[in-house]
């Protein structure tokens, strides 16, 4: 805003000389820098007559929190106790992911966590870490790449089409799905997730809009991919009422894009400074969810959501046509996500960052590899893992690894040896770089039950590191 707001200006409006001048600077000049000192002053005015009334307010509640807080911001402590953990699969986890586990289980917001069998170190919480907080949401605890997701379609075709069909799906993939920060379809799409209330009433979103808007049916860089395979429904009491056999199957994993790592990046910095914790935990920095920040993250993570299920919608709908049939059968989970949930008779925040809900009933798929099978599952509501399962088979090397260990030619043996099509995807990606599969599903019998099976035959991600 021209000739912009001081704290003396602040102070003349009744504001006290602590921190809420700092906040309330910091939040004018970065969402109404455009608009005249005069307008700006004159509509605080009117606010400060009844702040009380705008404490739930988009934009004005966050300043009104600050000017009404009494407390000052205080360093919070670990517990000397864990709070209640099980984990799955232990003997094939590295200490450096339970490590992760243990530390966030001291926070003083923590009720409960869980370790699932493919989980391996990350940031803050570990991948496959799951963890219940009390009232508070930890963006590190839902991950960078907010609603990371699975999705499956199973078509009402023969599974033996990918062999005499080859070369036509590789081409459909060659040239209707994109990857990475970069590649956009020449056809944008439209969606309902871009007139939802979120993208006007949430600054950080707002700006966020016409970035969303070009990635949409896209796929990010990493793991994420795009594959046709065989499905094996091997349930015959499945939800589809598919008779027992092969299909074809088109899967994908992506998540929120741009959009999701914005939001998570901004709403972690305010997490970190409004929530200073021990160095080593500074990355599970939360925010209450009785406060502005906390009540607009949810919002905004509630939608990254959304639209990555809207990316996965898009993908799936482009090549559905392209192969011009309705799917008959479809399955897609989050595993990046916050659900409110009661655990242990108490109403929770359950984190999973890297894990598959699985309440009793409900339906995900858990990949692989690129070469390995994945496998759909049916929630068994195990309530020692929270309702969750493992996310995928887990890494064992990390990409920096990858490229150590392993060689193009190993990879392309392996590959062919599986009868997989790698169109594109770096050897940072290599199968080898992943867990058994079975392994893990074997370590997680108690938490789902398997209704089918996808075999990877024609598969592409970006193209990774060579």
């Amino acid at each position: 805003m021209k000739n912009k707001i001081s704290g003396k200006d602040l102070i003349k409006l009744g504001f006290p000389k602590n921190n809420s001048i700092n906040i309330a600077i910091g939040h004018l000049n970065r969402y109404k820098k455009k608009e005249k000192k005069e307008k700006v002053i004159n509509e605080l005015k009117e606010v400060m007559k009844t702040p009380e009334a705008y404490r739930l307010d988009p934009f004005w509640g966050k300043i009104i929190e600050a000017l009404l807080q009494k407390e000052k911001t205080v360093r919070h402590q670990l517990n000397p106790q864990r709070a209640p953990y099980v984990i799955f699969g232990e003997n094939e986890i590295s200490d450096g992911a339970k490590h992760q586990l243990f530390e966030s289980l001291k926070l003083p917001v923590a009720v409960a966590g869980a370790l699932m069998p493919d989980a391996h170190s990350g940031y803050g919480l570990p991948i496959g870490g799951v963890l219940a907080t009390r009232n508070a949401i930890i963006p590190y605890g839902v991950g960078v790449d907010i609603g990371c997701s699975m999705c499956l379609s199973i078509f009402p075709i023969n599974a033996t089409y990918i062999d005499g069909k080859r070369q036509f799906l590789e081409n459909i993939l060659k040239e209707h799905t994109k990857f990475g920060p970069k590649e956009i379809h020449k056809k944008l799409h439209d969606h309902d997730i871009f007139y939802r209330d979120e993208f006007q009433s949430i600054d950080v979103v707002k700006r966020l809009k016409e970035k969303a808007y070009k990635q949409l049916g896209t796929s990010g860089s990493g793991n994420h991919f795009v594959e046709f395979g065989e499905v094996d429904i091997t349930d015959e009491n499945n939800e589809w009422n598919l008779p027992l056999g092969r299909y074809i199957g088109l899967l994908s994993h992506s998540g929120s894009r741009g959009l999701g790592a914005n939001i998570a990046m901004h709403y972690t910095r305010l997490a970190e400074k409004q929530c200073p914790l021990p160095k080593q935990v500074q990355h599970l920095a939360w925010l209450d969810m009785d406060s502005h920040d906390g009540r607009e993250y949810w919002a905004a993570m509630s939608l990254a959501g959304d639209y990555a299920k809207a990316c996965h919608d898009d993908i799936h709908a482009r090549i559905a046509k392209l192969l011009g049939v309705r799917a008959v059968g479809k399955v897609q989970n989050l595993h990046n996500f916050a659900w409110k949930q009661t655990v242990n008779g108490i109403e929770t925040i359950v984190h999973r960052k890297g894990a598959t809900p699985a309440r009793k009933g409900e339906l995900g798929i858990i990949p692989g590899s690129m070469t390995a099978p994945g496998y759909i599952v049916r929630g068994r509501g195990n309530k020692n893992s929270l309702e969750s399962a493992s996310h995928g088979a887990g890494r064992v090397f990390s990409r920096r690894k990858c490229m150590e260990n392993f060689t193009k030619s190993e990879m392309k043996k392996v590959l062919k040896e599986n009868k997989v099509t790698l169109i594109s995807g770096g050897l940072d990606e290599a199968p080898m770089a992943y867990k058994d599969i079975d392994k893990v599903m074997g370590n997680q019998l108690e938490l789902v039950e398997v209704v089918g099976k996808f075999i990877p035959r024609i598969v592409r991600m970006d193209k990774g590191k060579k």
